[in-house]
């Protein structure tokens, strides 16, 4: 099955600048940075640190470190693997076409073992053949969710059915976070980096 994303290609929002200033990330409380060590692998730390969007989130302090905290443990406790998190989040990247989420994930998951051919298959939407039984599921069903808004009678029969309870939930907010983070970065046109642009993109 070949599944388009949501935003028409013939839409390029994009700006040259984004619409509100970074905090420096240098800022950063010591309770909220030792959250973020917590992050798996090292893909969003050092060079790949998502400086300008962590920027963004913290105009609001008093949520910033509650969201951090959520957001990490989740990473660590989801049922799903850390490259099928990954793979889910790449494909959101797609499906909102954000190069910021793309890009810095792109890092993420070749160090969690996603090829190039398969970052292509994330791009392409041809799933079938690229992943197993599992991770294609996962990959369906986030994007009839992104795009419908829910899962069909149909595809919940054909896909949902392979993931337990808990895989499902945990699928659905992790969805429900890169929702959050593509939009934060598509409305505020979060600029990528200068250590992260050098990385394949979505264009």
């Amino acid at each position: 099955m070949f599944h388009k994303p949501i935003m028409s290609a013939a839409i390029n929002p994009f700006e040259s600048e984004q619409r509100a200033v970074s905090i420096s990330t240098n800022q950063m409380q010591p309770e909220w940075l030792s959250i973020l060590s917590r992050v798996p692998g090292d893909g969003l730390k050092g060079s790949g640190f998502p400086h300008h969007v962590l920027g963004i989130l913290m105009h609001n302090p008093d949520t910033f470190g509650i969201f951090m905290d959520y957001w990490v443990t989740s990473k660590q406790k989801m049922a799903l693997s850390v490259r099928e998190q990954e793979l889910v989040i790449l494909r959101m990247g797609v499906l909102f076409k954000s190069d910021y989420v793309w890009k810095h994930h792109v890092i993420v998951g070749r160090e969690f073992g996603i090829s190039e051919a398969e970052m292509d298959a994330l791009i392409s939407g041809q799933f079938e053949g690229n992943f197993d039984e599992r991770e294609t599921a996962l990959l369906t069903l986030t994007d009839e969710m992104i795009n419908l808004r829910t899962v069909l009678p149909g595809t919940w029969r054909s896909h949902g059915k392979v993931l337990p309870t808990r895989d499902m939930v945990d699928l659905i907010s992790l969805v429900s976070q890169y929702v959050n983070f593509a939009l934060l970065n598509n409305v505020m046109q979060v600029q990528v980096e200068e250590p992260v642009l050098n990385i394949r993109g979505l264009g």
